[in-house]
């Protein structure tokens, strides 16, 4: 099994100087690059299995690059920045991250988001028997192909994105609580990222929904959790 390759995006020497080192000696294969433009380049040269993207870059704001590597790529993308708003994580998770850590973090910390986003990428299916598709409504789930059709149309997803509305469909009807969704889709460790789990319902609401603000299929059950609706 090869070596998987991670590309850090991030003008600071300092970081970069601490995170290469650290990333090899986990058995990753680590390159750099101090603009976006260089993470671009790096992007298609390097090809990465993962992407250590800073927010405060000296050429293009770190979410716009977000979009565009996500244009290009599915890759994991887990964002290190000093900034710490709420508004600024949401518009990171939005603008195609998927995962979020800020500056200054433990290497533990970051190694533990790093497997999560990587088993998320890289999940492979248990069972020989092929998944079957998932009808309800307007909407078509292809688990096989890991294809969204929505009204007929494609609709893209993240693989966390995916993996969220996956959960729900094939249970559909059923409540299932912030603790379970967070625990099925992203592991143990955020059990208790109930913000996390709620932006990334608001990403799927706007995917999927004709009205988001007022959701036919993804239903909130206030203060427990979510439901998705098994007919429409």
């Amino acid at each position: 099994m090869r070596d998987l390759r991670v590309l850090i995006i991030d003008d600071e020497p300092a970081i970069s100087r601490v995170l290469r080192p650290a990333l090899q000696g986990h058995k990753f294969i680590a390159a750099t690059a101090a603009t976006g433009a260089e993470g671009l380049t790096q992007l298609e040269s390097f090809k990465p299995d993962l992407i250590l993207l800073d927010l405060g870059l000296p050429d293009i704001d770190g979410v716009d690059l977000a979009r565009e590597i996500r244009e290009r790529t599915d890759v994991p993308i887990i964002v290190l920045s000093v900034r710490e708003s709420e508004g600024d994580k949401i518009a990171a998770l939005d603008g195609g991250a998927d995962d979020y850590l800020t500056k200054p973090f433990s290497m533990g910390e970051l190694m533990a988001r790093i497997r999560v986003a990587l088993r998320h990428y890289d999940q492979a299916p248990k069972s020989p028997v092929m998944p079957q598709p998932i009808s309800i409504g307007n909407i078509m789930l292809d688990s096989e192909r890991h294809e969204l059709v929505v009204n007929g149309a494609l609709v893209h997803l993240s693989p966390t994105e995916f993996n969220l509305l996956e959960t729900m469909m094939s249970n559909a009807g059923k409540l299932l609580t912030h603790r379970t969704l967070l625990h099925k889709v992203w592991g143990p460790e955020y059990t208790s990222e109930t913000q996390l789990l709620r932006v990334y319902i608001g990403q799927l609401r706007g995917k999927i929904e004709a009205r988001p603000e007022r959701p036919a299929y993804i239903l909130t059950e206030p203060g427990i959790g979510y439901r998705f609706r098994d007919s429409a």
